[in-house]
């Protein structure tokens, strides 16, 4: 009721104050994203899911320079883009949870012939997933090992729900 339209006219709000046309934006100040860094609990289960069950290659695996014991390791994930990861071996790891300054989900751009095998993988290996068949169209939804939200993404880099944000 009353605070779902209080919660729509703020996004109005915030939307007409920063939101500029893509003709007045300036450009951004950076080249893109180097490479996500994220923690998870098993160094070995980590790269088996993410090599060798979605293919993304694992590019380098090397000691944490800031934790004597932790590795350090990157996957590709295209478009010069790397997904990196942490382990903190020794450390208790709780179970995931949604919380403010977490991880929501990464929304990982893929083909649609990509996105269709990895529906058909998923679905194999009896991984729980939100996706085309569940209510949502262009998208699956699925946590890896570590409870991190993953989204495969079946539309172009730039462009969200058929609109293109960048040129």
């Amino acid at each position: 009721g009353e605070e779902l339209e209080r919660v729509r006219a703020r996004r109005e709000e915030l939307r007409r104050r920063y939101l500029r046309p893509p003709a007045e934006r300036p450009a951004t100040t950076v080249q893109g994203v180097h490479h996500l860094a994220l923690i998870c609990k098993d160094a070995e289960q980590t790269i088996r899911f993410y090599q060798e069950f979605l293919g993304f290659p694992l590019v380098e695996l090397v000691e944490n320079r800031d934790y004597a014991g932790s590795n350090h390791f990157f996957f590709d994930i295209g478009d010069r883009n790397l997904l990196g990861f942490f382990d903190f071996p020794g450390h208790d790891h709780p179970p995931f949870t949604e919380t403010i300054g977490g991880v929501q989900h990464l929304a990982i751009s893929v083909s649609p012939e990509q996105f269709d095998a990895a529906k058909k993988k998923l679905e194999q290996a009896g991984v729980d997933y939100l996706g085309p068949d569940r209510g949502v169209e262009e998208s699956m939804y699925f946590r890896d090992p570590n409870g991190i939200g993953l989204e495969l993404y079946r539309e172009e880099l730039g462009v969200f729900n058929g609109v293109p944000l960048l040129d």
